[in-house]
Parts: structure tokens; sequence; C-alpha cells
């Protein structure tokens, strides 16, 4: 759900403001469209109509403070503590938050005779821009993807993680910017108006900005890198440079003027991927499930162990390659992987629980790090260590694959902070830097000393409570700590009232009265004003030289960046190749064989959502099936009955494709797929209501995309096409897309229908074969097998499922009397005989009715019920009643009826 903050029109204006809510004013002017998180104290405040949507969005009380122009100020707020648990929340909703933060102490500025603490706006927190561990998705990049118009007809677009500093161009065509943003699902895009208003960003409504490319952009984005111009990195066309220029212009205002650590950028150009559009990655629920949930393919076949891992698994389904180099290279990596296995397990003990080193690095990089982030890189570059020792010690026969030698020269950095870290780092950390006791005993000696005169207090404390107890003769006192009055010597109200009625002697230990309270009274005097302000001086310097030290660090590990990212990739991809592996071995894959030429031959396939999630629910054991596409037969037409598992056959075949060009193995007994370099999978349609579409004109769309754009490399898979019309019309229009697919497209084919008329085609196209989903009956029930077989399916049995489903008996009663009609008037039709023989009209006379009882006589005399198998008798019986003269109904009628 994304929704939007106030507007301006319901805020009041800023006249009569007091110093503080008009630094509120000022900054809800500045960011009209975030919701303002104003620091005051301990709580972040807001204000105004932001109170009541916060309230609203968050379950927060909304109360009152003050008045402006005569009405209360309406106000709520969050404990500065719990800031990022509320913040992720609004984030996930789409709202946009403005922090607004207190920028110097109330101390500093009575100093400077101020009317209110100093106050500005230090970042927005945006769903693209945030690095807060709480507010993001350990699995999931949070890209920020920029969109201009680069030519007449094509998109300069540009997209970057924040979080892990990762950075992707791409110049491509208008149409395609749809399969784009399936491709990414970005958290936030930033267009201008004329790519902002069009139909294709619409559905992502809150989630779009609309801005304007910067002027000298191509300047802009090489200083961000600092460089003299982006050829550095590559080829750029204007249109990229454009769109990245944007991004970082966009980040940059949102992070209050600086940048995160960036990786150089790289153009990705579109070519060496498998090209998939946006109804394609639905329909096969790559990255997610239509209805949530797990059961997609990332779901199934993730078997990582960290974070960056499963954002690099999910990186590779979403853009399989299309090069059989590259793809041989991982499926080589995954094959050494799966025969080690000592390599295997030792490289997986090292990678659980190992932290996110990419998102650590770049909250150092923005200074919105904890001390957990500084841990993050030390304990992370140890598991890399461990990695590279697990990969040296596999050294022999076979020798280790490329990809597992780079990956292991570059898992530990020439100048890793790793060392160091760990000598300096406390064995328990603090959730906050403010907190202290970040730095561990015997890293800095004036630290340590600053500690010891800190940690020396309490025996001065307890030193100088046991003297002002004899001085003052009030042997109960307690000297207590205050937030705001520092330390006091409290002791009981009597106490207090006759050291009070007393006349004290000048000198350091006269008291001082303070506060009094209910049941006690609080004093103070020069002693103990002199203890606290030593004390104090401590901690504030002991604090001060913490934080030189932690600055220190945080600088070793920025100088080591690149190294520490490149270790970071290596690790999350060795992730990815041992998770593979260790997949393969326990689900029974293989790995693809993968030809130049256009083949598909597939042994005992499997879907590897529905077979993990009926062993997950521990169903019956999956069916699996062979597929044949090969040069000869690669239009397969698949008939069959509802229920059968057309659908499920369709979609495991496509996803054999994605997972093999990704780099993964297939859940096959063998499999053999030439590369394919469009995949197209039209199942399950639906209308689109947002856009005015009827469920018939998406998947016309849809169909008209892949006759214009597949081709003898392309893999298509369409399921029911011309189900959404009239019989006639829906049957016309799956002849010729057959046709086209077969005579002109030549792609590798699966085409499921319910027109079993479409099988005449077999002996027209040589290049069709015809294939069926397996029924048997037993006792009139039917029995799904769910196995896919050469030749035609008979029937639908559509009155069967109907029946499954709870349709009453009087309805499919007279479903099967209307059938009945509708066939024996379909076999007298005559305009397609020609083409469709299950409308022939019969070629000669009727013989006469005196004949068929001597056919019947003679059918049951050549039966020897002894020899017969049961299913022989009951097919014979079929046969028998089929001959009876006074039967009227259709044989496949009289079968429906039985159960």
């Amino acid at each position: 759900m994304n929704a939007a903050p106030p507007t301006p029109l319901d805020i009041p204006r800023a006249e009569g403001a007091t110093p503080a809510m008009a630094q509120w004013f000022a900054a809800k002017q500045a960011h009209p469209d975030a919701l303002i998180f104003f620091r005051m104290g301990d709580f972040f405040e807001m204000f105004f109509a932001d109170a009541v949507t916060a309230g609203e969005a968050l379950g927060l009380a909304v109360s009152h403070r003050g008045e402006h122009g005569g009405r209360p100020v309406p106000m709520a707020g969050v404990p500065v503590h719990a800031m990022e648990a509320y913040l992720a929340r609004l984030i996930r909703r789409g709202f946009r938050v403005a922090i607004c933060e207190q920028m110097e102490t109330p101390e500093a500025a009575k100093a400077r005779k101020a009317p209110a603490v100093r106050r500005e706006v230090v970042r927005i927190v945006t769903p693209a821009t945030v690095t807060e561990e709480a507010l993001l998705e350990g699995a999931r990049p949070s890209w920020l993807l920029a969109l201009v118009l680069d030519g007449a007809e094509r998109v300069g677009a540009a997209w970057l993680d924040v979080s892990t500093g990762h950075v992707c161009t791409e110049s491509l065509p208008a149409a395609e910017l749809g399969a784009l943003l399936a491709r990414l699902e970005p958290a936030e895009v930033v267009a201008p108006e004329a790519i902002a208003a069009g139909d294709v960003l619409t559905p992502l409504g809150g989630l779009v900005r609309e801005a304007a490319p910067p002027r000298d952009g191509a300047r802009l984005a090489a200083e961000a890198w600092g460089v003299a111009s982006l050829a550095a990195f590559g080829s750029f066309t204007e249109g990229e440079t454009a769109a990245l220029a944007m991004a970082l212009d966009y980040v940059r205002s949102a992070s209050g003027g600086t940048l995160p650590r960036l990786a150089p950028p790289e153009s990705r150009g579109g070519e060496g991927t498998l090209r998939m559009d946006a109804a394609t990655r639905r329909s096969l629920e790559i990255l997610k499930a239509e209805r949530g949930g797990k059961d997609c393919l990332l779901g199934a076949v993730d078997r990582t162990l960290t974070a960056a891992g499963a954002r690099e698994l999910a990186a590779r389904l979403a853009t399989p390659l299309a090069e059989a180099a590259p793809i041989a290279a991982r499926h080589d990596a995954v094959s050494f992987l799966l025969a080690a296995d000592a390599v295997r397990a030792a490289l997986r003990d090292a990678l659980k629980g190992a932290p996110d080193m990419a998102r650590a690095l770049g909250r150092l990089s923005v200074e919105r790090f904890f001390p957990r982030d500084l841990a993050a890189l030390r304990d992370g570059l140890a598991r890399a260590e461990a990695m590279q020792a697990a990969l040296n010690g596999a050294a022999g026969v076979p020798p280790i694959p490329p990809l597992l030698l780079e990956a292991g020269r570059t898992l530990v950095p020439e100048a890793s902070p790793r060392a160091e870290l760990a000598r300096a780092l406390a064995a328990e950390l603090p959730a906050r830097l403010e907190d202290g006791g970040v730095i561990g005993t015997g890293y800095d000696g004036e630290l340590d000393a600053l500690r010891r005169l800190r940690d020396d207090a309490r025996g001065a404390i307890l030193a100088l409570q046991l003297d002002l107890a004899q001085a003052w003769g009030v042997a109960s006192l307690k000297i207590k700590h205050h937030q705001q009055l520092g330390f006091l010597a409290e002791m009981p109200s009597a106490a207090g009232e006759a050291l009070l009625r007393q006349k004290p002697a000048p000198g350091p230990m006269a008291p001082i009265h303070r506060q009094s309270m209910a049941s006690s009274h609080r004093f103070t005097c020069g002693a103990l004003s002199d203890l606290d302000r030593k004390l104090s001086q401590a901690r504030d310097e002991a604090a001060r030289r913490e934080a030189l030290v932690v600055r220190h660090l945080r600088k070793l590990c920025l100088d080591a960046a690149p190294a520490i990212a490149a270790a970071a990739r290596a690790a999350a991809e060795l992730d990815v190749h041992a998770a593979s592996a260790e997949l393969a071995a326990s689900g029974g894959w293989c790995r693809p064989e993968m030809p130049e030429r256009p083949e598909f031959y597939i042994v005992q396939g499997r879907h590897p959502v529905v077979e993990a999630a009926l062993r997950r629910n521990r169903g019956p054991a999956f069916v699996p099936n062979d597929a044949d596409l090969s040069p000869g037969r690669r239009l397969c037409l698949l008939t069959g009955p509802n229920m059968a598992g057309k659908s499920t056959y369709l979609r495991q075949n496509a996803l054999m494709v994605v997972l093999a060009q990704a780099g993964l193995y297939v859940p096959a007994e063998s499999a053999r797929i030439g590369l394919v370099d469009r995949l197209f999978s039209r199942v399950g349609t639906a209308d689109d209501i947002a856009g005015g579409r009827s469920t018939f004109m998406v998947e016309m769309s849809e169909t008209a995309a892949v006759l214009n754009q597949a081709g003898p490399r392309s893999f298509v898979v369409l399921d029911e096409v011309g189900r959404g019309t009239a019989t006639w019309d829906g049957l016309a229009i799956a002849w010729a897309v057959l046709e086209a697919l077969h005579d002109r497209l030549r792609s590798r084919t699966l085409f499921a229908t319910h027109f079993h008329e479409l099988t005449a085609l077999a002996g027209k196209l040589p290049e069709l074969a015809p294939a069926a989903m397996k029924v048997r009956e037993h006792r009139g029930q039917v029995v799904f097998q769910h196995l896919v077989g050469p030749g035609a399916s008979e029937r639908s049995w559509g009155l069967h499922v109907a029946r499954l489903a709870g349709v009453p008996r009087d309805v499919v009663g007279r479903a099967e009397v209307v059938l009945t009609s509708l066939e024996e008037r379909a076999r007298g039709l005559d305009p397609l005989s020609g083409e469709l023989p299950l409308f022939a009209a019969p070629s000669g006379p009727k013989a006469a009715p005196e004949a068929e009882p001597d056919a019947f006589r003679a059918a049951l005399e050549a039966l020897d019920p002894d020899a017969m198998a049961p299913r022989e008798a009951l097919e014979a019986l079929y046969r028998l009643k089929s001959l009876l003269p006074e039967r009227k109904t259709s044989v496949a009628t009289q079968r429906d009826s039985l159960s």
C-alpha cells in the first residue's frame, strides 16, 4: 500500500509561531511531501496534519500541545531509541520521512543566547535511500531506478542500491520498460513527467517521483567517482548518463548533500541475458508468488546461508544468462562442489551466520553506522579467510574451476583491516556508539587512562558520601546522580529539615539546598560540585577519545572498501554455488547440457515449486514427465482434461530454461537445453481492471507480444489461446497462432489447448507433435495420472471436473443432456470437414438398422471372457454399448453418466 503525506493545504500558515515551531514550519516548507520527524529531547515529534497521518499509520495517540493561530496544535511522537521500528512501518507503506535533528546541545544554545536549539533536516528517508538494517529486507536489493528519454523510442535507465553501492545502467526500447520494472521491482522510481505519467509506471503509484535530469549530467556523474569521464568505466549512452546523474542527484538530496560509497557503474546493454517480459515473470512466479508466501521459484531453490547470497541468487534467477561460456563456468563451479563434499561442507560452515559486509560497509560510508557494523566487517573477513582456506585445501584433481579460483583469490583483501578490528573492538559491543564501550581495553593507552579516571568515580563518590554523612550528621545520606542536576546528596525529609535549620560552617563541605520532595531533600556543596565536574570531564574526555579511535577504524575500513566489497561479492557467489550443489545433492537434480543448436530434451523432469510444496505438506510424490522439443518435433500440442496437470507441465519446462541459464542444476534425470534468447510464458491470464482490459484483451495482447518478438531461439509456453471468446473465434485464433509458431517463428513451443480439433494439424505441420495428459477411468470415476504421453486426448472431462467442484447433480445432469445434443449436432456439420475431421459428416449412407444387431452379435461372439483382463473387459463393454441401435447418446456422454 502506498500512502501519501498531508498536502501543504493541510498545514496552517507559520505567522506567530514560537522559535521552535518556526523551525518546524521551515522544514515542512522545504519538504512538503514528507512527514517531519522533529527532534525534541528524547523524542521525535510530529505536528498538525503530520501527527494525524502518522497517528493513523502507526497507531499513535494524538495529543495537543500549546496553540497556534488560536487553535490547539495536534502532536504525536516516537522515542528516539525506537525510531527505526516506526520508520520501517512508515517506509513500507510508501511514506517519505524528513529527519530534523538537533544540531547543538541546550547548553550551547544558551551560550549563544539563542531562543531555541538549532535544528536542521539531515536526511530524507525514502524506500530506496534507507541503509538501516531494520528498514531493509536482507534477501532483496533496494533499487532506486531513474529513467529518462533516450531518443525517440528509447529509454535511458540507471539503478543503484544505496545499501550496497551497486550501480547499473542500460539503454532499452521504450516497449521493454515494463520488462525492466518486472525484473528489478524497484523500491522507488525517479522519472520526468513524460515517463512518470505513462501507463507503465501508473501501477507503482506513490513510489514514482517526478524529477528532471540535472544539467551537465555527464560532469556530475563523473565527479561522483572522481574521474574526468565515465568512459573510464565503459561506454554509456547519453540517456544512461542522464539517468545516472538524476539518480545520484536524488540520493544526494535525500542524504543531506552526501553520497554513499558507490561501485563503478556497469552498462548492461541488455546483451547476453535471457529476455523475459513482465507477463512471463508473473506467470512463472520466479521471485514471488502471485498469492504471496514462498511458493515461488526463488523460495523453492534457495539454500543460501547469507542475505548477500540470497540477493545474488535472486539476481541470477531474475536475469539468467544467454551465452554458453559464462553459463558453463557456473555449472562447472556447481559440479565441482557437488563432487567435493568436504569442501562444500567447509564453505557452508564458514558461511553459516556470516554478516552482511556489503550493507555494513554502506552504512559506514554514510556515517549512519553502529558498533555492530564494525563487528560485521571483522567477523565477515574472518569467515572469508576460512572460506579461502577451504578452497586452498581442495587443490588437486580435479582442478578447481576458474570461477571458484577467482572468488578464492578475492576473498581476503591485501590491506585487510580484520586484525586491527579484532584487536580494537570490545568483546561485548553496545547497541549505539554514544553508549560507549566500543573499544576494548589495551588498544589505546590514552583511552584506558581516561577510563580509569572515569571508573574510579565510584570509589571517590563513596569516600565523599562518607565524609558528608559525618560532616552533616546524617548517616542515611546517599549521593545520587540526576540527569539535569548532576550529583546530589539525598536524605530523608526529617534529616533534611534538621539540616536546613542548622547554620552551616563555611567551606567546601557547606550544604546548599537544591530540591525538596515529598519524602526527601536534596543538597549539594562545593566539594560535590567539584567532584561532579571532574567526573563529567573524565566521561566527556573518554567519550571524545573513543570517538577518535572509532573514526580511525572507520577510515581503515573505507580505505579498504573496494577490496572488502569485492570480498563480499565473492562470498555471496560462493554461497550461491555451494547452495546450488547442496540442492542438487539432496534433490536429485542434474547438470543440463547447453548446446548452441535449438534443442530441448528433458528426461523425468519435475516442477521445482510444486515438488517442494508436496514434500513440505507431506503430499504424494510428484509425477515426473519427459519433454522433447528437439528439431523435427519442436512444437508440442498438448491436450487433456482440466486438473490433469497441463499448466504444471508447461511451467516446469519453462522453469528448466530459467534454472539452467541462471547457472543452476535442473530437477530432472537428464536435460539437454539449447540456449534460449527469449522466454515467453502465457499461463493463467487474468483481467486488467485498472487498465480497463478484459481477460481476452490481456490474452490477445500477450499473444501479440509472442508473435511479434519470438524467433527460432526462443522458448514459448502458451495455455488455452482463444479461450476468452466465442468458440469459433477462439478456435480460429488458436489455429492461426499455431500455424504462425510452426511456419514463421519456428520457436520451441508448448501449446496447451482444449480445442481438440487442432490435432488435425498434426498431419499438415511436420514438426507438430501431439501429446496428451493421461487419464484412467475406473468404476465410472476419472483418475488423473499426471503423465504426458503421445497422441491426442479424446475429451476434456469437463463435466467430471464440475462434479468434483461441487456443482449440483441436477445441473451436471442437464449439462450431460445438452452435451449430447451438441455432439449429435456437430456430427452433421460440413464447413470445416476438410480441415477438422471431428466435424466431418458421414461419408456414406447410414447402415440399415437391421445390420446393427448383426454387428453387435459378431462383436459379442468375438470376445473371449476367460482371456480378458478387467481393463480389457471394461473397454469391450463400452464398445458393445456403442453398437446398440437404441442408444442415442455418444460414448463420451455414456462414460460421464456412469460416474
